[in-house]
């Protein structure tokens, strides 16, 4: 199926690795062209090199999304973006009582804050072009919170919130908001959570990870690559009416009926 996206251009925060990554790479491969950020210097290198190996068009900002600097030296690379993938890591799990106003500050600027604000700097570009795509990759923690969590289900909650209102006003304009929710996809910060149940539980990783993914419905994490598939299709002209829509990516875990 061809999805009518060659040589649009995407700008994708937080994509060296991990769901970003993974959404650049699907997103390349129906021709788009790419541009990438992250805190890493050799990681962004390294994937810059994976990409226009496969013959694929990539650039690159280092910097933290938080930081206007960053946002800026994106748009200044891509001024007419027509996708953009609010991507940003979210912050440790922890206890409610012991979070200070700093670490709610720094989850609204991380999670809420920086997508937004990169939001208001595309869109009216893209209701003159007459076509935008805009993807929140979000967590399943706004459909179903954990107080460990709870970080982050704050600050993406109100990601949410703005993004259904905006997508109804920008609509007429075929641009389409989405927000998709992963949960349990197989990525370094999975690695990372069952290495801290491992600890724990006193067990191996191998079972620790065993015991998390038979709780799972789907009996096993979802891929990286299942994950940037659904993305990238939001992203397509087929998915064009397709807005303000909170989609789960859980391999049908959650309890939520919507």
């Amino acid at each position: 199926m061809d999805f009518g996206l060659i040589d649009k251009k995407a700008i994708i925060p937080a994509s060296s690795r991990g769901l970003g990554k993974a959404c650049a790479w699907s997103l390349a491969k129906e021709g788009v062209k790419i541009f990438l950020n992250g805190v890493s210097e050799e990681s962004l290198e390294q994937t810059v090199k994976e990409f226009t190996q496969d013959g694929f068009i990539v650039d690159y900002v280092l910097g933290k999304i938080e930081d206007e600097d960053t946002r800026k030296g994106l748009l200044e690379k891509c001024p007419d973006p027509d996708i953009l993938i609010n991507n940003s890591g979210g912050p440790p799990p922890g206890n409610f009582y012991d979070w200070t106003e700093s670490d709610f500050i720094d989850a609204f600027k991380s999670n809420f804050l920086s997508s937004t604000l990169f939001m208001q700097d595309v869109i009216p570009g893209m209701k003159e072009r007459k076509f935008g795509r805009i993807v929140n990759i979000t967590s399943a923690m706004v459909k179903n919170p954990n107080i460990l969590l709870g970080l982050s289900t704050s600050a993406r909650s109100g990601l949410h919130g703005i993004s259904k209102a905006l997508s109804r006003d920008v609509a007429k304009h075929n641009i389409t908001i989405n927000n998709v929710l992963p949960e349990r996809i197989d990525t370094d910060r999975q690695t990372q959570i069952i290495e801290m149940q491992s600890k724990l539980m006193k067990v191996s990783f191998e079972e620790a990870k065993d015991s998390m993914e038979k709780q799972l419905s789907a009996g096993r994490m979802g891929t990286v690559e299942e994950f940037a598939s659904i993305v990238c299709f939001l992203c397509s002209e087929q998915a064009s009416y397709i807005s303000g829509q909170n989609i789960s990516v859980d391999g049908g875990n959650s309890s939520s009926l919507f």
